[in-house]
């Protein structure tokens, strides 16, 4: 999370939709009293004693909401990318098993039976997109919402929006495997689109 009262936004960020790299884009723009908490590089924590205990950068809106008068929350900027839940369920996999053997035997194994377990479905990085962006009302609080797919437009938009150059995303963070559906059978694809749902719905992806 990215909270610039500088520029007035608030980058929601979603795990494994580029977050690293928008905040290396947006990160020189911040002014003095702006801040941004993230773990992976260069720890950084908010000040918001709340949020800080977290520890992670994906803060949601219903944690941070709480923490702004109704006229700033009305006038920030909020903003974040999400991603096909189809590839990036592959994704996150990939990146947790990095350094797993077994998981580099067995991929489709390892995830069929992951997805079944109740405190990976509830892991920050696992859980669907649309918890960490919708209000009380359970409604999407964000400005824009940008596509992993076409990530460098989604973030020349929100550059445009916000007043500042765009310049080209590096890659960072990012998980090594091949193209999503090479990891799918029809039973895995069933259980990922159920646990999903809501994010296929809400953000019109599909497999």
């Amino acid at each position: 999370m990215i909270v610039s009262h500088a520029k007035q936004f608030i980058f929601f960020a979603v795990p494994k939709t580029g977050t690293h790299a928008i905040r290396e884009l947006l990160s020189p723009h911040k002014g003095p009293k702006d801040w941004e908490q993230q773990i992976l590089f260069g720890q950084q924590q908010s000040p918001i004693a709340e949020i800080a205990k977290i520890q992670h950068g994906h803060i949601s809106v219903r944690q941070i909401a709480p923490h702004f008068d109704q006229a700033s929350w009305q006038r920030y900027f909020k903003f974040a990318i999400v991603r096909n839940p189809f590839d990036r369920f592959i994704s996150i996999c990939f990146f947790l098993n990095r350094k797993n053997p077994q998981f580099a035997e067995a991929p489709l194994q390892w995830m069929k039976s992951a997805i079944t377990v109740p405190r990976f479905r509830a892991r920050v990085l696992v859980q669907p997109q649309y918890l960490q962006l919708v209000d009380a009302q359970g409604d999407i609080a964000m400005d824009f919402v940008g596509r992993y797919e076409r990530l460098q437009d989604s973030v020349d938009e929100i550059c445009q929006s916000l007043q500042i150059e765009s310049t080209q995303l590096q890659k960072r963070n990012a998980s090594e495997h091949k193209q999503y559906r090479e990891y799918y059978d029809d039973e895995l694809k069933s259980m990922v689109q159920s646990f999903y749902q809501q994010d296929l719905t809400q953000f019109n992806y599909s497999y």
